[in-house]
């Protein structure tokens, strides 16, 4: 299948970028990746921005799938319009991605309905990341105890949100930061909208100039900085975080919001869930990332795009919790059948499997020549993208030789085997299966 590729500024540049080397892999792409530019996304899917291709006849993936229902199964084909339910792709990022979150199915369509050049489709956009190289990123309110750490610490931050709004949150969230009280966790919430708000609505030149004060320090300061950090991070890793970001996103309010955030490292194959309305910022690295079938995003700080900040401050869950509980944990899949090739040689296939019934992801790892995957039939349509190694695919009697980059459709009902003929064959299926969804116990 060919999939489309989007240049951006933000990308990583030629051969450093996975997207783009994943793109340039399949033959009738005519992709050349050129060495000082810059590539961020690959698309795998049927949204209408940008669907993918079949190699062969140039059809759009969109396309066969409305000729044909069977291929998603005509219970998913009537319930998403015809549609595939998710989006599948590559990130590969080098410089900071904008602040965002992406709405909920109501919030989208009122503002689809308003403003449809900003928001271009009606659709809610929950999004599940796994690691392919190390990965960091801001991703949900921390703890209250450290962002209160950090308005006592970071005079700059304190000074840029005002006494006022500083006192307020101090006094409106002590002695219940950690408490699981409805009446309790409602009030926190609401003292940290109403800080997160007033740091977002600050002028541009009295953010820059607190922004001079904040890079001074950070590289003064060392691993003193912001009190030493917080539990989470460093003083060193912030003052460091602090600098590299505003070397790429000079004097932006993104820079204090770092500290209502939480700071997140993945290591390879390590994955994170954000729900709808969940306020995130990817930094860096190699991703597969999986989401339903959208592209609207909310943006406010960290990007030359258009931004809506009146609509972030207004939509945001304002959950917090430390990172940890963002994170997934992988189970093994348990509709697949090793050969003993693969079990010898400590193969696996691990599912992600989110709290929604729009995509599952599963990661193949083959390890050796011959090691064997055979997959059970599914009510639902796969794609599949292998990210290292080489080996085969098989569906019945056809077989096509597979590599990294290249990408297949799997219609509903067909039972797959993947085969390595490389030392490590790794690749990624995202899936859709609304009767019986698989879940992390297995259950159907």
């Amino acid at each position: 299948m060919q999939v489309p590729l989007i240049q951006l500024q933000c990308g990583k540049v030629g051969h450093e970028s996975a997207a783009a080397k994943y793109a340039a892999a399949t033959e009738s792409s005519n992709l050349s990746i050129e060495r000082e530019k810059p590539y961020k996304q690959l698309w795998m899917g049927t949204h209408p921005s940008l669907p993918s291709k079949d190699v062969q006849t140039q059809r759009s993936l969109l396309e066969l799938v409305q000729d044909n229902k069977a291929l998603m199964s005509t219970e998913i084909s009537r319930k998403y319009g015809e549609k595939l339910p998710f989006l599948f792709k590559v990130l590969s990022i080098r410089k900071a991605l904008s602040i965002q979150a992406h709405p909920n199915k109501k919030l989208a369509e009122q503002l689809h309905a308003k403003d449809p050049k900003n928001y271009p489709d009606d659709n809610h956009k929950p999004e599940m990341t796994i690691a392919v190289t190390p990965f960091d990123g801001l991703c949900g309110f921390r703890p209250l105890k450290e962002i209160s750490h950090f308005l006592a610490n970071v005079p700059s931050l304190r000074s840029l949100l005002g006494e006022e709004a500083a006192q307020q949150f101090e006094e409106g969230v002590s002695g219940r930061e950690i408490s699981s009280g409805a009446a309790d966790t409602q009030r926190n919430k609401s003292s940290l909208q109403s800080a997160f708000s007033a740091l977002m609505t600050r002028d541009k030149s009295t953010i820059a100039a607190a922004a001079k004060e904040l890079v001074a320090s950070a590289e003064k300061d060392g691993e003193n900085f912001a009190g030493g950090g917080g539990p989470s991070n460093g003083g060193k890793e912030l003052a460091d975080l602090v600098i590299r970001l505003n070397g790429q996103f000079e004097g932006d309010v993104g820079l204090f919001v770092l500290f209502f955030l939480n700071y997140v490292k993945l290591e390879v194959g390590e994955a994170m869930f954000l729900k709808a309305d969940d306020i995130h910022a990817y930094l860096s690295g190699d991703i597969i990332e999986c989401m339903a079938s959208s592209d609207n995003v909310v943006r406010a700080g960290f990007t030359p795009k258009f931004q809506d900040i009146p609509t972030l401050t207004s939509m945001l869950t304002y959950s917090y919790a430390p990172i940890s509980e963002q994170k997934m944990d992988p189970v093994d899949y348990p509709y697949v059948t090793l050969n003993r090739t693969a079990y010898s040689s400590s193969s696996s296939a691990i599912l992600y499997d989110p709290p929604i019934e729009e995509f599952s992801v599963v990661k193949t790892q083959l390890n050796g020549n011959e090691a064997k995957a055979t997959f059970e039939a599914i009510e639902g349509p796969s794609i599949i993208i292998c990210t290292a190694g080489s080996g085969t695919i098989s569906v019945g009697p056809k077989k096509e030789q597979v590599k990294a980059g290249h990408v297949f459709f799997l219609g509903a009902t067909a039972e797959c085997v993947l085969e390595s003929d490389s030392e490590s064959f790794t690749t990624f299926k995202a899936f859709c299966e609304l009767s019986g969804k698989e879940t992390a116990n297995g259950v159907r």
